[in-house]
């Protein structure tokens, strides 16, 4: 399944905004964010499904790179908040903290020249939201709160309702509740990141950062084949 938001004909990567999201071995959002995929298969929902199947164009290939590395910006300057905040590294904290605000105000930036600018500020806040939700969880986690870390984990959820109706109704190819299930996915893979972490569990957070990243990959690998698909004069 895939979600996309696109500026007019610029292929730079800070000229797409993307949410594309896909299911695959993903942990669910809930409190334990214990369950795994050992299959570890991309069930992938594509955008469009009726439509002919064609041979990716370079725009396509050339958006799916440049939106990777979009997506792995977010989770990487997150992981490093996480760290930095775990081991008590205030400057690392707020370094990382600049970055990962600012790789969001990159993707909402990205809306601005097909959407103007009130849809940029919107989006920007759920990216906001999303992040913030995170960090809440992130400090509840190391104070050991547990009432904190279930009121952030709601927030969380709450987010990826939000951020789910503004894509779906921004491309009538997504269907709100595939949207909003795959979100929550994405925010279940935060919460055990930061759990493992913090129990000092690294070969277990090694294995949950390669599904992060292979996530986010096929969230850019979608959103470009479904932008292909929604504005294919754009990309012919």
């Amino acid at each position: 399944m895939s979600i996309a938001l696109v500026p007019k004909g610029n292929s730079n990567r800070r000229s797409f905004l993307t949410f594309v999201l896909a299911g695959a071995a993903v942990i669910p959002l809930t409190e334990g964010a214990v369950a795994r995929d050992e299959h570890h298969s991309a069930n992938v929902i594509e955008v469009g499904r009726d439509a002919p199947k064609h041979a990716r164009t370079q725009k396509t290939i050339l958006t799916a790179v440049a939106l990777r590395e979009l997506w792995l910006g977010h989770i990487f300057w997150v992981r490093n908040v996480s760290v930095a905040t775990i081991d008590k590294n205030y400057s690392a904290g707020k370094a990382a903290e600049q970055q990962a605000v600012a790789n969001a105000k990159a993707i909402a930036a990205s809306i601005q020249p097909f959407y103007g600018a009130a849809a940029e500020d919107s989006f920007f806040k759920l990216l906001a939201g999303h992040y913030g939700a995170v960090k809440a969880y992130l400090v509840a986690t190391v104070a050991a709160d547990a009432a904190a870390q279930a009121t952030a984990t709601q927030v969380l959820a709450s987010n990826a309702e939000e951020i789910a109706a503004l894509l779906s109704k921004a491309n009538p190819y997504l269907e709100q509740d595939a949207v909003q299930g795959a979100l929550l996915a994405h925010g279940g893979h935060h919460i055990q990141q930061i759990r493992q972490l913090n129990n000092r569990e690294y070969e277990a957070e090694a294995q949950t950062w390669e599904e992060m990243k292979n996530h986010v990959y096929q969230i850019a690998d979608a959103t470009a084949d479904a932008l292909a698909k929604q504005f294919a004069e754009k990309f012919s």
